[in-house]
């Protein structure tokens, strides 16, 4: 019998993050205050995000960070989560790649985001915080934070993107479930968010606007620290767990990945199982592994944008971050991936692209969903929409390596299952699903309101 599974004991749960910066050949540029344009220190965020995180966010030197016990004893209720060998996915594409997926749709929250609300939430608890609050696009960040910030006695808010908040009704009420509050972004409760609705009326919101009402929020109530689900650079630590887990993994399969697949938002679930396979790249043991980022092609930052100093947010509350970029009041398409419908990208995930160490692939909404109907047919697995972004990718690689008479290996992450997504996938079964383009006028024009240009 062949084996499906690959399965770790608890007592295999890292217990330490990786830290990639310290081993990365160029360092990710730092970011800047967006008054001076001079670099910022730990203590600069430190008014916004808590105390710790804001120290792991500009580590350069410490490659490996100590997992506090309490969170990795909060990881084990979940962790560590299966290494699967995708068999029927194979025999469907007909391919002699062999394929494995890290499944993180198996934690009670069904998504990898909870290997980051965790931490950020004992931190704040650890530091005399009362109060936490957030942005999400599609829901599965809202609701791993709200989790978390029940479990350490933490009151929590969550802006939600408003045209996700209405395609995905459940995810709120989850996060509720939990006892936070939840208001669909952009809102009336913040001065960014009246600006932003004054503006435009029918806004339909982005990861952008709910971030900047989520930061406005934080710093103008006592006791309360933002907190992030992705792009910023201590998260993407935070979820290393996931590629750490998957290389002991992989290891007994006997087997490395020659390829390892991610879809790609703001670079979470993708530095979560890429960072600990590229340190390898890094010392030449495996040097020819190819990392792939997949975003949908109405939002395609990586692939269309352009490397620059931005806003992590529309209303201009955050630092200056060096990112590919879209331009920070970009407005995404209403894909239903709202969870991959974000302006830029992480700063790590930046300069790597720069420097070629990863290559991205955008994928239209029709054949992501293609993909993930394709697998759940096979492997019997619903996945998130973001996640189905990751698929297509592997298929088309896949398909690749049958025309080039290869047989690659080929890891990529299922990051999420979509069991709260289902009137997505009924609108793609009934056909009232469309692809979304944006045209490079749009783009550039777009762009042109970026508030520091790097000299190229």
């Amino acid at each position: 019998m062949k084996r499906k599974k690959f399965l770790l004991d608890e007592n295999d749960v890292p217990r330490q993050w990786y830290n990639i910066q310290a081993e990365m050949p160029n360092k990710p540029m730092p970011p800047l205050n967006p008054a001076t344009h001079k670099p910022l220190h730990a203590d600069d965020l430190a008014h916004i995000f808590n105390q710790e995180c804001s120290r792991q966010e500009l580590d350069q030197e410490h490659a490996w960070i100590d997992i506090p016990d309490e969170v990795r004893d909060k990881y084990c209720y979940y962790r560590a989560t299966p290494l699967v060998r995708a068999y029927a996915l194979e025999k469907a594409l007909d391919t002699k790649a062999h394929i494995y997926f890290k499944n993180e749709s198996t934690n009670p929250l069904g998504s990898h985001k909870i290997n980051s609300a965790l931490p950020q939430c004992y931190y704040c608890k650890q530091e005399g915080d009362t109060n936490v609050t957030t942005e999400t696009g599609a829901g599965q960040w809202g609701a791993a934070l709200s989790y978390a910030a029940k479990l350490y006695g933490l009151e929590a808010a969550v802006y939600q993107v408003k045209i996700t908040m209405q395609q995905k009704p459940y995810r709120s009420m989850i996060m509720r479930t939990f006892g936070a509050t939840v208001e669909g972004s952009p809102s009336m409760s913040t001065r960014a968010g009246k600006n932003i609705i004054t503006a435009d009326p029918n806004h339909p919101g982005s990861l952008g606007t709910a971030i900047s009402e989520a930061i406005e929020l934080a710093t103008t109530t006592p006791g309360c620290k933002y907190t992030l689900g992705s792009v910023l650079n201590h998260v993407a630590l935070h979820q290393t767990v996931i590629g750490l887990e998957a290389e002991k993994q992989m290891e007994m399969a006997g087997e490395y990945p020659d390829e390892v697949i991610a879809c790609f938002g703001g670079g979470s679930n993708f530095g979560g199982i890429a960072f600990p396979f590229m340190r390898h790249v890094f010392d030449g043991t495996h040097k020819d592994t190819k990392f792939i980022a997949a975003e949908p092609n109405s939002c395609p930052k990586l692939t269309r944008g352009k490397f620059e100093y931005d806003f992590g947010d529309e209303a201009g509350y955050t630092p200056l971050l060096p990112m590919f970029t879209l331009g920070h009041d970009f407005k995404p398409a209403n894909i239903h991936a709202g969870g991959l419908r974000y302006h830029g990208a992480g700063v790590i995930i930046s300069q790597l692209l720069k420097d070629g160490y990863l290559a991205g692939m955008d994928i239209p909404q029709l054949e992501s969903f293609a993909a993930g109907v394709l697998f759940a047919q096979t492997e019997g697995i619903i996945p998130a929409p973001e996640s189905c972004h990751a698929i297509a990718a592997t298929i088309r690689e896949a398909k690749r390596a049958n025309v080039e008479g290869k047989a690659p290996v080929i890891l990529f992450n299922l990051s999420g299952h979509g069991l709260i997504d289902m009137p997505s996938y009924m609108s793609y079964i009934n056909g009232d699903l469309a692809n979304y383009t944006v045209t490079d006028d749009e783009i550039e024009k777009n762009l042109e309101k970026v508030p520091l240009t790097i000299d190229k």
